[in-house]
């Protein structure tokens, strides 16, 4: 007998919550807010908004479905499974937290509040669940695999980033598809998808006027973009920006310590040291992304 569909809901705790938890009390978190001119009225609308999305979601999943919460600090320690359905409730890249852990299962994106997020990943209301968990119309968007040649394994829905811990100079040996290979020293290298065009690769490529063709969304290639390399008589910046397309691999020998994380979630990370290889590649995984 197979088990009924789990709804699980995915958010992130709000401001005012973080805020409390931080300063104890509610009274303490005002003040906290007050000297530094703001209002605590502000927190308590937007964490209003977020409670009555949570609200409407909850309520609009079917009583004989199974049902999960998770919070945005818990999703590296959240077993997901192939039954499931998930619901992220917040902000867009809450979509893209949530879509590293995941295998295939589809996406609703939840806006709580219209009027200051974006909605590129979160485009509908909470109001139009019902109608979602019966469609089948599934935008799949392309995710960025990153391997290490000692089988780790980390996925990422708007990039990878390759780097030392702090942001320091990270030193490593570049190989790229076209068969070039430079000895480099940087401050990290991105390799995003279409999705993460949006985001922090296009911070890069429009800081260096950049003539690349940054991907679609669901294109199955990659961009990538070296940051701030650095001339020397042992490193070189002629290799610095590419494309990579699905038969593509980007890989980087570990010159030192470097760190390996997606999606801006330095908490779950891969290490490589000196020696070791990372290839990065399309992953076979996308997101499913309801519409």
């Amino acid at each position: 007998m197979s088990l009924p569909p789990r709804a699980v809901v995915v958010h992130r705790a709000t401001e005012l919550t973080e805020l409390i938890a931080r300063h104890g009390t509610r009274q303490q978190a005002g003040f906290f807010l007050s000297s530094r001119g703001r209002d605590l009225a502000e927190l308590d609308a937007r964490h209003q908004a977020q409670q009555e999305a949570l609200a409407t979601v909850s309520a609009s999943i079917p009583l004989d479905w199974r049902r999960a919460v998770a919070e945005r600090n818990d999703l590296d320690r959240f077993v997901f499974g192939p039954e499931d359905l998930v619901i992220a409730v917040g902000q867009d890249g809450l979509v893209a937290n949530a879509a590293k852990y995941l295998d295939g299962q589809p996406v609703i994106g939840v806006n709580p509040e219209p009027g200051r997020n974006p909605g590129v990943l979160v485009p509908h209301e909470p109001a139009a669940v019902p109608d979602l968990l019966r469609s089948s119309t599934v935008e799949e968007r392309t995710m960025v695999a990153a391997s290490t040649d000692d089988g780790q394994t980390l996925l990422a829905l708007n990039e990878v980033y390759v780097g030392h811990r702090s942001h320091q100079s990270a030193r490593y040996r570049l190989a790229s598809p076209e068969g070039l290979e430079e000895r480099q020293s940087s401050s990290g290298l991105l390799v995003g998808t279409g999705t993460g065009s949006t985001g922090w690769c296009r911070s890069a490529w429009q800081e260096r006027g950049s003539r690349l063709r940054l991907p679609l969304a669901t294109e199955r290639a990659l961009c990538w973009f070296v940051r701030e390399a650095w001339p020397s008589p042992a490193t070189g910046t002629s290799c610095t920006e590419g494309l990579l397309s699905l038969e593509d691999r980007l890989t980087v020998t570990a010159e030192a310590d470097l760190v390996v994380f997606g999606d801006g979630i330095e908490s779950d990370t891969l290490t490589i040291t000196w020696g070791q290889r990372l290839d990065i590649t399309v992953a076979e995984t996308r997101l499913r992304l309801m519409r």
